[in-house]
């Protein structure tokens, strides 16, 4: 596994600990949320360039925006 690999595995594993606590839910479920319409895949690790730049209070309200838009509520 590469650095930059590592270190995006490193965020996605961050911001589903931060969510998961932010919203009382298991690590978990947040996961299988996340993971049930590609956040992971298709947002956060093409975008983590940017993404990783951002305050985590905006990351949370941020992936909770990107749920909702697909009909999923966190």
């Amino acid at each position: 596994m590469s650095k930059e690999e590592s270190d995006e595995l490193y965020f996605v594993v961050f911001l589903i600990n931060h969510l998961a606590d932010k919203l009382d839910e298991s690590v978990s479920s947040i996961y299988k949320k996340l993971k049930s319409i590609n956040a992971i895949s298709d947002y956060i690790i093409p975008c983590y360039d940017v993404l990783h730049t951002q305050g985590t209070e905006y990351l949370m309200e941020d992936l909770q925006e990107y749920a909702k838009l697909r009909g999923v509520t966190l």
